[in-house]
């Protein structure tokens, strides 16, 4: 079969940067894991047919325009997160595959919903968590698996990035800003990879400036059923941090660099564990191309949805609830 023939609604920062070289760069990889570009939407023509020229395809002066396109399999949605859950339900209606940025939506009955059609319509729904997808946490999980640091009791998962631009949607509400959708998604899902869970709230609190419209930084503290920990924290307004800890009964394993690596980033895993200390150095790897390669596969193989997109959300919604901060919508 030939590559997964994609639409593109919207023409954000992050799809041009990050996410359509990875498709145009796709069609090297193996058997059913390629796609590419065949339709770019846009408020702006003009902006759409800029992103045509660069990644292919024709451009579309709507993104309803672009669901009625019968060549377009699969729809990437890069959206502010407010818009997600309108434009999925109406890929997914139209019978097109999906792949949405993160979050899924705003909410988890939403998530739920948005799911449960795709489940019933045979479609792929696929939220772009991109980190999962980087072999470096393929190795983590093994040795967790291989007992390397004993019987894990503890994870500390942080992900800060410094303050944006005052016009950035990250800090409009309407548009379903704030660091915990943002942000707070990466070590809350750091947690589910890792551990698997189910995870009550301990504790959580977000915080905010004085006169900023969303919060900007946050903490919470989750716990299985089996007493092992999850302390997170995340940012908006902070310096730059990436990582984790895992903590075990017979050693800890740390990862810096967790969740945004360059392709071209050599890992390095610290893993303490007898009193000594030893750095695994690990090969480059592109999480973004991964994620595109394990979507068309999904989309010419077929996959089941991802459990780990619902529990996420049904944790960002329990974070909220717990810390007293209103909807962001």
């Amino acid at each position: 079969m030939g590559p997964v023939r994609i639409g593109v609604l919207g023409c954000a920062a992050f799809a041009r940067r990050r996410v359509l070289p990875a498709v145009a760069a796709s069609s090297g990889a193996a058997a059913g894991g390629h796609a590419e570009v065949v339709a770019v939407a846009s408020r702006s023509i003009d902006k759409a047919r800029e992103f045509a020229a660069d990644f292919g395809g024709k451009a579309v002066p709507g993104y309803a325009e672009l669901l009625d396109l019968p060549e377009v399999e699969a729809v990437y949605v890069p959206l502010p997160p407010a818009l997600h859950a309108p434009w999925v339900r109406a890929a997914l209606l139209a019978g097109k595959h999906v792949l949405v940025e993160k979050p899924m939506s705003t909410d988890a009955a939403t998530t739920a919903e948005l799911l449960d059609l795709a489940r019933a319509r045979g479609l792929v729904l696929q939220e772009n968590v991109l980190f999962v997808h980087h072999h470096q946490h393929t190795v983590v999980r093994r040795l967790l698996r291989q007992g390397a640091i004993g019987e894990v009791t503890e994870l500390r998962s942080r992900f800060t990035v410094p303050e944006l631009p005052a016009d950035d949607i990250r800090y409009r509400p309407d548009l379903g800003g704030g660091a915990l959708l943002d942000i707070g998604l990466y070590p809350v899902r750091s947690a589910l990879h890792l551990l698997g869970g189910p995870f009550e709230v301990v504790e959580a609190e977000l915080t905010r400036r004085p006169g900023d419209a969303v919060e900007t930084g946050g903490r919470a503290l989750l716990r299985t059923a089996a007493g092992v920990r999850a302390e997170l924290a995340f940012g908006l307004v902070h310096d730059y941090r990436s990582c984790y800890e895992l903590v075990g009964t017979g050693g800890r394993l740390v990862v810096d660099r967790a969740f945004t690596p360059p392709a071209d980033h050599r890992p390095e895993l610290v893993l303490e564990r007898d009193g000594r200390r030893e750095t695994l150095r690990l090969d480059c790897d592109d999480q973004v191309g991964n994620a595109i390669s394990a979507f068309a596969t999904a989309v010419r193989r077929g996959a089941r949805p991802d459990a780990d997109a619902l529990n996420q959300a049904l944790l960002l919604d329990r974070i909220r609830e717990f810390s007293g901060e209103p909807e962001s919508l």
